[in-house]
């Protein structure tokens, strides 16, 4: 891959890209102060909202504000098209690979991925084996994240099909820009994306069958990391924020309780892993789900979105085979292309790995957070000698992959505005149709040379525009 940096602002030559041409003037015309005074305001109101996220095992306090950066991510129409494309393919061959696995297991027989890759995977869940869903739908809330590389191709870097995080962002940052900079949304069409709650709540409604089905938004409280969205979304969609306690099954049917007394539940937009759901079927320790929730879902009186049993398609040594998954079911070629990787599990791959160390990133199959990764580049010999013994003691445990030159964009820092590297996240959501919001979250790496993005390793986030060509 190429080693040169993509700017999405500027091209090679320094000019400004024509979809930022209209941003590009107005920064140029805005005094310094200005825009200070604007950025000072916008982390106020941040911090009025309380939009924060939790750092686990933080000496700082765990409750942080998200950084913000008023300069957007700006991508053209034409450009988004293509990427809406690629993530709704990729989507739809994800969920037709679950109904797969969890039913006739064709893609195994067929030799195109390993039965022990999945049926040994974590994230496969026994309790899901037979089990027709409605609309054969697994993962409703899909987040799908790309970077670019030197040569401006997008790829995807991984998929989050269990409980995605970060839409609250997307739509907050959104927000804030159209207050504090209204007339740059006068002078450009930036498509909306302040639909999304209601476009949520009718994909969660088009999972049952029901009619005008109960829908709830399972939280395992306020010491999770995303609480805030779990607040945020149940109050835009205009539905109960509920915990554990707050729901029983009788008759494998859920109810919530209310002062009104109980009242069936129908839906469930589950923030809460699978381990936690319900201790009678999975982990007997948990307090933050539901017993005989499994019981309620395998007898078909609930929804749970996501499903039960997703985590084995984004478990990043499934990852590889995702391009196959698209050929296999849909009969396309992917529009999206994946990061070369690196299997550890197999011995050729594994020595290839060990031999390439300070040039990869590695990663734990199971790992999200940006959490037990190696960035060769940027780590120490010792760093990189721990990992080496990691790998050797449980190679299956990871994968491995180039070191991308993530495209950057400008970003306001303590110097000024610098180029900073960023990656994106658009959120499909599938129901009687797939479908996404224009954009999506742009996090960004606010450490110079810094290529983890991620809010809990000192990541910020941006608004991202789709800008009409």
């Amino acid at each position: 891959m190429a080693r040169i940096l993509y700017d999405e602002m500027y091209d090679a030559s320094g000019a400004v890209r024509p979809h930022y041409r209209e941003f590009a003037r107005w920064l140029a015309n805005t005094p310094p102060e200005q825009l200070a005074q604007r950025r000072r305001e916008a982390d106020l109101l941040f911090h009025r909202a309380g939009i924060t996220f939790t750092v686990y095992g933080d000496d700082q306090g765990t409750e942080r504000l998200i950084p913000f950066d008023t300069i957007p991510r700006s991508i053209p129409a034409s450009e988004w098209r293509v990427v809406e494309r690629g993530c709704i393919q990729r989507v739809k061959a994800l969920n037709m690979f679950l109904a797969d696995l969890y039913h006739g297991q064709r893609i195994i027989k067929a030799g195109i991925i390993p039965a022990e890759q999945v049926l040994a995977n974590e994230g496969y869940q026994m309790a899901m084996q037979g089990l027709d869903l409605h609309r054969n739908l697994y993962a409703h809330i899909a987040g799908v994240d790309l970077v670019r590389d030197g040569d401006g191709s997008y790829y995807v870097l991984e998929d989050n099909l269990r409980t995605p995080s970060g839409v609250s962002y997307m739509l907050e940052d959104r927000k804030m820009m159209m207050r504090l900079f209204p007339e740059l949304f006068a002078a450009q069409r930036i498509a909306p994306i302040d639909h999304y709650p209601s476009l949520l709540l009718s994909t969660l409604k088009s999972s049952s069958p029901v009619d005008d089905p109960s829908v709830v938004v399972l939280t395992p409280g306020h010491f999770n990391s995303a609480y805030f969205e779990h607040a945020f979304l149940a109050r835009e969609m205009g539905v109960e924020l509920v915990e554990g306690a707050d729901l029983f099954v009788r008759d494998e049917k859920v109810f919530m309780r209310t002062t009104a007394g109980p009242q069936q539940v129908d839906v469930i937009y589950r923030r809460l892993d699978d381990a936690f759901l319900d201790p009678l079927a999975f982990n007997p320790d948990s307090m933050l789900g539901v017993p005989g929730l499994l019981s309620a879902y395998r007898a078909g009186n609930v929804v749970l979105a996501n499903a039960i049993g997703t985590g084995v398609a984004d478990d990043k040594s499934v990852y590889p085979f995702v391009p196959d998954m698209i050929r296999f079911y849909l009969d396309e070629e992917p529009i999206l292309k994946n990061v070369p990787t690196w299997q550890c599990r197999k011995a050729d791959e594994l020595s290839h790995v060990l031999a390439h160390l300070p040039e990869l990133v590695v990663k734990e199959t199971q790992g999200s957070g940006g959490y037990g990764m190696l960035v060769g580049p940027a780590a120490s010999k010792a760093e990189i000698e721990t990992f080496r013994d990691r790998l050797k003691a449980n190679p299956a445990a990871y994968i491995a992959q180039p070191t991308l030159s993530l495209s950057t964009c400008p970003t306001f820092v303590e110097q000024g505005i610098a180029p900073r590297h960023i990656d994106l996240r658009p959120f499909v959501l599938s129901g009687k149709e797939t479908r996404l919001v224009p954009g999506g979250l742009t996090r960004v790496a606010l450490r110079e040379g810094s290529l983890v993005v991620n809010s809990s390793q000192g990541g910020g986030t941006k608004d991202t525009w789709v800008v009409e060509d």
